[in-house]
């Protein structure tokens, strides 16, 4: 049974897929151990060398492991559930696997021992970033390279021997065991009881069953390439009118997860937050941005571009309701900072240029002008943080005091 390598995409048609880890223990007394079977299935889907995971478990779990690359035999000392290594190789992926930029599986990576240095570069969407060397297992890497590893497994011993005796008998090179036909790999389909075998195809309703479950399995794999292919703009467009969908069907409160693997099967998830904004937000958005905080959290949460996009969709509510939400840009912009939707150095990069790239350029000066008194209390607040860490001796109750209460003054004779 496979499952998704990022379990955390509940998507149907998420295309990246590895086999569910398969444990055995074996042993008794102090020499028990887990063996895990199919770790090279597991590791061959996560483009990795076989000792990388198992050591990972060993390093997480205080225990020793052993490799017997020509047998293909992983273990783990000590009893372990399959289940808890499949969890703890969720962290494994998430430390060593996915693209911190994409989240997709899709990333090699460079070991510089002499640097003491491990990058990673990500096929799918071109990021290259730096591994934090700092956890066990990258000392592990550093001595043991993924190429010297990959040679080392004995599954790939096999595929290499088989590819150099294909190529041999293609040079017409067989050092004179031509004539031994036990060197040759003939198809199994050429054999002698080729004209018994039966060719006729099953009408059973279980064949047809079968049948039609891989055509429409072929179907979605073809839909999904399509709509990848698909210029930007038409990828947008489809997950707007998706999250519209299930806004008019009265199923978007539950539907966090799967608005996210949307966007990520279409590869939009940066720009969820602008199309969000659009359709769930409005005149209300102080109580909007509670009610749906979960949404936009996970498309926002250590995501800066899409923290970045979710600004340019509250300057389009608040285009669209001037009179009620103008005099209250300080106040939502703290409601989405205290969501934890936005980070200071975004709200920072944002107050320091005037865009026009989503509302008319007095519009957007309209709208930093009134939120000029967020971000210079979000600035001292910064500030008074930072000298309260330098300077032990500060009085903890003013640090309380300057760091959480902000108060604006009405800015109209209507007020906030």
């Amino acid at each position: 049974m496979s499952v998704n390598v990022n379990r955390s995409v509940s998507d149907q048609f998420y295309r990246y897929k590895m086999p569910r880890l398969i444990a055995k223990v074996e042993g008794k007394g102090n020499g028990i151990k887990t063996v895990i079977v199919n770790m090279v299935d597991v590791a061959k889907a996560l483009n990795r060398p076989p000792t990388y995971p198992t050591k990972f478990f060993g390093c997480e779990l205080g225990a020793q492991t052993q490799f017997d690359t020509k047998n293909d035999r992983y273990i783990v000392n000590g009893s372990h559930e399959a289940n808890k290594l499949q969890d703890m190789l969720d962290g494994f992926i998430r430390k060593f696997v996915l693209c911190t930029e994409c989240d997709n599986p899709e990333t090699e990576l460079h070991v510089n021992p002499k640097k003491q240095t491990i990058g990673t570069s990500c096929k799918a969407c071109g990021n290259r970033g730096m591994l934090d060397t700092r956890h066990k297992l990258c000392t592990f890497i550093l001595k043991n390279p993924p190429e010297s590893n990959d040679s080392g497994s004995a599954s790939a011993k096999k595929e290499k021997e088989k590819k150099n005796r294909k190529k041999d008998k293609e040079n017409g090179s067989g050092s004179g065991e031509a004539g031994n036909q036990k060197n040759f790999d003939a198809p199994e389909a050429v054999d002698g009881d080729d004209d018994d075998e039966d060719w006729a195809e099953e009408t059973t309703e279980e064949a047809q069953r079968r049948r039609m479950e891989e055509i429409s399995d072929h179907a979605k794999n073809l839909t999904l390439s399509e709509d990848l292919e698909k210029p930007l703009e038409e990828r947008v467009n489809l997950f707007y009118n998706f999250v519209k969908q299930k806004k008019e069907s009265g199923t978007i409160d539950a539907a966090d997860k799967e608005i996210l693997a949307e966007a990520e099967r279409l590869d939009v998830k940066a720009m969820g937050p602008l199309i969000l904004s659009e359709l769930l937000f409005n005149e209300n958005i102080r109580d909007q941005i509670k009610k749906y905080k979960r949404h936009f959290l996970r498309f926002c949460h250590n995501n800066k571009k899409a923290q970045k996009y979710l600004l340019g969709g509250f300057e389009c509510v608040v285009k669209l309701h001037q009179v009620q939400l103008l005099p209250r840009v300080p106040i939502i912009l703290k409601d989405l900072y205290d969501a934890d939707l936005l980070e200071e150095d975004v709200i920072f990069a944002w107050a320091e240029k005037v865009s026009k790239k989503y509302v008319s350029k007095e519009l957007a000066k309209e709208i930093h002008a009134k939120a000029a008194p967020f971000v210079k209390w979000l600035k001292e607040a910064e500030e008074e943080s930072e000298g309260s860490e330098e300077e032990e001796e500060e009085d903890d109750e003013n640090v309380e005091v300057t760091g959480k209460i902000w108060t604006i003054k009405p800015i109209s004779s209507s007020g906030i």
